[in-house]
């Protein structure tokens, strides 16, 4: 057997969990049960959300260690389901590597949701949101607005590679502000209602979750770095929607 290429095919298949947004236990598991699936019982592996780091010993003792960076991550659970049906298929059929590498990079290419289905599915999800906090219905189709220009203003952003958490600041800013503009001009609308409905679409509910799981789960250095993850998101609409809250007050007076 290869070893090299068993190290590497259990790298890229916890990379494409970690890169997607699956758990780091989930990852770990994965690539131990891939090498026990070979018959290696002395595979080493340590991941944390921005690295993954395995080393297998041969039978003749010489270490074979990679080392892979994950730059930035998403969510994206219909690939980290796919990963999830291989692993089950190489612990059964043990494919060939080559078959499997073929299968993961499949996956990888695997299609996400076109933009307009996006753009509209934030839009809904501000709009039932806002509902969901005690909104009217106007409340309910200015939301629509606001989260619309979410998913806008992230998609414009991400063109120019800018950083994360300014991305977040930004978004937030415009969703609070189309808000802040339309209760001005009508006084009926709650645009507390329609902000915190609007920003749902940038709290990182995958990413408390997962922090939580991994710091019960042992893995405290993985659960440290997602919570730091789910603060600074938190910070960024928090600032974001803070600044055009102070700024609408000194031009609008809302």
């Amino acid at each position: 057997m290869n070893y090299s290429d068993l190290v590497n095919t259990a790298v890229e298949t916890g990379y494409l969990l970690v890169v997607n947004g699956g758990e780091i236990y989930r990852a770990e598991e994965s690539m131990q049960r891939i090498f026990r699936a070979y018959g290696v019982e002395s595979g080493e592996v340590f991941t944390i959300p921005t690295l993954i780091e395995v080393t297998v010993s041969t039978p003749d003792g010489r270490p074979i260690t990679r080392i892979k960076r994950v730059p930035q991550r998403t969510v994206n659970l219909d690939r980290v389901e796919q990963v999830n049906a291989l692993c089950r298929h190489i612990w059964n059929d043990k494919p060939r590597f080559s078959e499997i590498r073929a299968e993961l990079d499949r996956i990888g290419k695997r299609p996400v949701l076109s933009f307009p289905m996006q753009t509209l599915a934030y839009a809904l999800i501000a709009s039932a949101f806002t509902l969901f906090y005690g909104g009217s219905l106007p409340d309910a189709g200015v939301a629509l607005f606001c989260g619309s220009a979410i998913r806008l203003t992230t998609r414009f952003l991400e063109r120019f590679r800018v950083n994360s958490f300014f991305v977040n600041v930004a978004a937030s800013f415009i969703a609070a502000a189309i808000a802040l503009v339309a209760a001005s001009f009508n006084v009926y609308l709650s645009y507390d209602k329609m902000i915190i409905g609007s920003l749902m679409n940038l709290v990182p509910g995958i990413a408390i979750t997962d922090f939580m799981r991994d710091i019960i789960a042992g893995d405290l250095m993985a659960g440290i770095l997602r919570l730091t993850e789910s603060v600074l998101v938190a910070t960024a609409i928090a600032i974001g929607a803070g600044i055009a809250l102070t700024a609408s007050r000194m031009l609008l007076g809302v």
